[in-house]
């Protein structure tokens, strides 16, 4: 077997076995993110593993980005988009942006529909542990078990149930029935109640960033509310970093200036200020709420964030859209629309003697934080406990 690396230009082969299979290991350049690209024209994925967001994330994340590919005689197979980490003495690759990553699915191309065997998964292990000897530990957080009908190939590793519930809405037979299936006449009679007090402040509007600039705009927005957010409950806030700032501003603002864009930003403006903003994908018949955050201000008891949220589960519905996805986390405002629970996976796999123990120690804390979420009290004294933390380091 045999290894290339090259940053420049895409190899011809990384490592081929006398299976046939091949497995290439690569610098994020230009030139393989363009073969990226070209992969995913005939692969099924998840919108944390499409080229537009790791294009995105490649431009501004400040560790090292990776390519996988994995082929056999016909082509392409599979193809995995990672970022390397630096964790105290381990080296990990994770899926790249990280915990804003969710339901990852790798690209898999269509023609894989009767099963991955594991000579494809060893082939594609010992490929990344020979390329980049480096890495200690392959870290694959959220992963969904299927995606359009195709089975996650990466189920044939070692994997566990992921600490966080995800949650979303099935759209089957448009608004009314999705209101007749999750108390709609409440629904109906609270929307028109908040509709009622924030129009009392002023004009209402909903509306999608249509160019960079209304992107921007609404980032800006957003970047702020959720620092408020966390602030408040004593939580390290995830969008602070300048390199995630600016890989969100380049995807939705790429987007913006589509005809049909993958990733779209909804605000709801009263009285020329935005009160709530989300932040979706769009893939095949479903869509991804990736985030969402509310002002802390005067209007803020007549609940914005679920004003919006309405707006947007009946656009999808009018849309012909399937699933309506809240994704990662168990909020009471999620419970109140969904009937769709989805338990994603985690795989740690380690590559060396020491990322062995690294891996049995992420299995370990993740099966810990999986029995506190799903065990109320323990869930409740969590929370009490990071807001007492929180409000200590103020």
């Amino acid at each position: 077997m045999t290894f290339a690396r090259q940053p420049e230009r895409v190899p011809p082969a990384g490592m081929k076995g006398g299976n046939g299979l091949s497995v290439e290991v690569c610098d994020a350049s230009a030139a393989v993110l363009r073969r990226y690209r070209e992969d995913c024209a005939e692969a099924c994925f998840m919108p944390a593993q499409s080229p537009d967001w790791v294009s995105a994330w490649t431009r501004h994340t400040p560790h090292p980005s990776i390519i996988v590919r994995l082929c056999d005689g016909q082509g392409h197979l599979l193809s995995l988009a990672l970022e390397v980490v630096q964790k105290g003495r381990f080296r990990i690759a994770r899926f790249i942006g990280d915990r804003h990553a969710n339901g990852n699915f790798p690209a898999l191309h269509v023609r894989l529909c009767d099963g991955f065997p594991k000579t494809h998964l060893t082939a594609l292990r010992d490929g990344i542990r020979q390329a980049r000897p480096e890495i200690d530990v392959l870290v694959l957080e959220r992963q969904l078990r299927e995606c359009a009908g195709q089975d996650n190939p990466l189920l044939g590793w070692p994997h566990s149930d992921s600490p966080n519930v995800s949650l979303a809405v099935n759209l089957d037979g448009g608004f009314d029935a999705v209101l007749a299936r999750s108390s709609g006449k409440r629904k109906r009679k609270q929307h028109r109640s908040q509709a009622r007090k924030l129009e009392a402040a002023g004009k209402v509007e909903r509306r999608l960033a249509r160019s960079r600039a209304e992107a921007e705009v609404m980032l800006n927005a957003f970047f702020d509310m959720k620092a408020h957010r966390f602030a408040q409950m004593g939580i390290q806030n995830v969008f602070a970093p300048d390199a995630v700032k600016n890989a969100f501003r380049t995807l939705f603002g790429d987007a913006a200036e589509t005809q049909d864009p993958r990733f779209v930003l909804h605000g709801l403006e009263v009285a020329g200020k935005l009160r709530a903003v989300t932040g979706s994908s769009r893939t095949g018949d479903r869509l991804v709420c990736e985030f969402s955050s509310i002002a802390d201000d005067e209007l803020t008891d007549a609940s914005p964030g679920r004003f919006l949220f309405y707006e947007n589960i009946q656009e999808a519905c009018s849309e012909g859209l399937k699933i309506y996805d809240f994704s990662v986390g168990d909020e009471y405002y999620k419970r109140l629309w969904c009937d769709l629970e989805t338990i994603q996976f985690d795989t740690f796999v380690p590559l060396t003697g020491k990322g062995r123990v690294l891996a049995s120690g992420l299995s370990a804390a993740a099966r810990a934080k999986h029995l506190i979420n799903n065990n109320p009290r323990l869930w409740r004294l969590a929370k009490a406990l990071r807001r007492q933390l929180g409000s200590a380091h103020r």
